[in-house]
Formats: C-alpha cells, sequence, structure tokens
C-alpha cells in the first residue's frame, strides 16, 4: 500500500510541475512573439507559406534551416509550421547551433498571439 501511495505522490508532482511549465512557457512565447526584436520564422513549404502565414514571417524551410543558422545568432527566434512537429525540429536544429529559439508551434497559434494585442 505505502508504494502506491508514493507512487500517486511522484506522478502529482509531475503533473502539478509539468502545468506551471506549460503556463510560464506559454506566457513567455507571447511576450517574444509582441516583443519588436523577434524574428519569426516559417519552417514549412514555400507553398504552405505563400497560402497563409504569421504577420512579418520570413520563411525558411526545415530542409534549409540548417544552412541558415549563422544569420539567425543573437537575434529572438521564433519557429513554427502547420502542426508543430517541424517547428519541433526546428527548434532542435537551432539550439544545437547556439540560436535563441522558442516554439510558436504553428503559424494560427504565432497569428492568434499577434491579434491579442
Amino acid at each position: 500500500m505505502r508504494v502506491k501511495v508514493n507512487a500517486l505522490i511522484l506522478i502529482l508532482v509531475f503533473a502539478l510541475s509539468s502545468c506551471k511549465t506549460n503556463v510560464v512557457a506559454e506566457n513567455n512565447i507571447k511576450q517574444v512573439v509582441n516583443s519588436g526584436d523577434v524574428i519569426l520564422v516559417d519552417v514549412r513549404i514555400p507553398e504552405q507559406y505563400n497560402e497563409a502565414t504569421a504577420k512579418n514571417a520570413v520563411n525558411i524551410p526545415l530542409a534549409e534551416l540548417d544552412k541558415n543558422t549563422d544569420a539567425l545568432k543573437g537575434k529572438k527566434v521564433v519557429v513554427f509550421c502547420n502542426k508543430g512537429i517541424q517547428a519541433d525540429q526546428a527548434v532542435k536544429i537551432l539550439k544545437k547551433n547556439g540560436v535563441d529559439v522558442y516554439d510558436g508551434t504553428t503559424w494560427k497559434n504565432v497569428k492568434a498571439i499577434q491579434e491579442e494585442k
């Protein structure tokens, strides 16, 4: 019985701490997206980018991101795509290359943040 109680306490601690982290991350991304010194990078293919994207976003497809990391160093960068999968990959690539990067998840999410102002 004691093992079950300890396991339950451990699960609750992890659950509560992850909720707090998500709230902090959500507030942080809103501040970054709305700051004046951010570069918004849509990592989708050009055809998708041309259909719709967030305001002032530049298009650097995920397949070309490795070639563009030097231009992004020293700047705050928010990456996003359609569902967040490519954005997650972009975050890993950019962090590995020393870029100050934030995951905006989807272009619709970033656009909604911009429209909240």
